[in-house]
């Protein structure tokens, strides 16, 4: 079974493939179009054969080898200029290795077509013919704008969310859903001090490694992000088998990020950051709203609550509590141990709810 990580990764890599595949097969037909039942290309001379299937295949795989480079090696590679400098500076990059994989496939794919050798006289040629000429500039110039429609696509993914980019384009929530959703509102201790302390600047810069830091864990336990509200994260999983252990996991994996980068946050800001977190569950309305700015809103009285509880954690002395809706859900093992706090009143709601605090035993 594939783990979240994976089938996000996954995720990323198989637009730069379906792009690409779609790119192939309209230039194909768009030659068709121009050239008809003409047998060379004008241009060239070259001998013309029309495909679709195999450069579609081709460009498919190519486009998912482009992908896997860039999710896995270049994603993080020239973060520091405009996003369009970004984009150019990893089309030239991928453009490279296209012309060499076009010089490995068009000497291959002339070869047979004339049944030679790779290596024969007519082959260079016609090598040589195409890759002088105008023709092989236009080709480039087609390629260079499908590679950079997928980055800008993955580069949309990124800052938007993967999940909230895949509901606008399929219109999950053109219309109001009612879901229910498991919400943990995760909050910075001691944020205020911390900034007045670093200076804005540098809290900023220690604030962007932090969600960095927690990001994996999120990802790797299948959390979406629904909101960053200055030092505070709002994560959100769909009620499904297995979601509530999963956000205890995820709760307990990122203390361990930290923990593991302590000694990076005491060499740069003398200060380790912790948290604090209320987790709820409930019935959420959610839907795409707005006019000059577009965004996926999940409205309902869960998110006031799991705020109020997650506000309640420095009263009670605890880093997690959690209503009881949310520990009813769980498959404790043992390891985890939930203590009752008895009933509360929450601003806001008329009814109290129940809370618990959770403790880790054997990890």
């Amino acid at each position: 079974m594939l783990t979240f990580k994976t089938k996000r990764t996954l995720l990323q890599i198989l637009p730069f493939g379906l792009i690409s595949l779609v790119a192939s097969v309209v230039y194909n037909l768009l030659e068709k179009g121009i050239l008809a039942d003409h047998p060379v290309y004008p241009s060239t001379g070259n001998t013309y054969y029309f495909r679709i299937v195999v450069p579609a295949l081709i460009s498919f795989v190519i486009g998912l080898l482009i992908g896997l480079f860039e999710v896995r090696f270049f994603s993080n590679r020239f973060k520091g200029g405009s996003l369009i400098v970004k984009i150019l500076s990893k089309t030239v990059l991928y453009l490279l290795m296209i012309v060499l994989a076009m010089f490995i496939i068009i000497t291959l794919s002339n070869a047979a077509n004339m049944g030679v050798s790779p290596f024969s006289k007519e082959v260079w040629d016609d090598f040589t013919a195409f890759f002088t000429n105008f023709a092989f500039i236009s080709v480039l110039i087609y390629f260079a704008v499908a590679i950079g429609v997928c980055l800008f696509f993955n580069e949309v993914s990124n800052n938007m969310g993967q999940a909230v980019l895949q509901n606008f384009l399929w219109g999950k929530y053109h219309t109001p859903k009612e879901e229910e959703r498991v919400y943990m509102f995760l909050d910075m201790r001691s944020s205020t001090t911390l900034a007045e302390q670093l200076g804005h600047v540098k809290y900023f810069k220690m604030l962007n490694e932090y969600y960095k830091d927690l990001s994996d864990p999120i990802i790797s336990y299948g959390g979406e992000i629904y909101q960053y509200v200055g030092d505070e994260v709002v994560i959100s999983w769909k009620v499904k088998e297995g979601f509530a252990n999963n956000c205890l996991d995820c709760f307990y994996a990122m203390k361990n990020a930290l923990q593991k980068q302590s000694s990076k946050y005491e060499e740069r800001y003398h200060v380790v950051p912790t948290f604090k977190a209320g987790i709820h569950l409930g019935k959420v309305t959610a839907g795409e709203i707005g006019v000059l700015k577009k965004d996926i809103v999940f409205s309902g009285d869960v998110l006031n609550t799991t705020a109020r509880i997650q506000g309640l954690c420095n009263q009670y002395g605890v880093d997690l509590l959690a209503s009881e809706q949310f520990i009813q859900a769980l498959a404790l093992n043992g390891s985890i141990v939930p203590k009752e706090l008895g009933e509360v009143a929450l601003r806001g709601r008329n009814e109290k709810i129940n809370i618990y605090t959770l403790t880790e035993e054997d990890k």
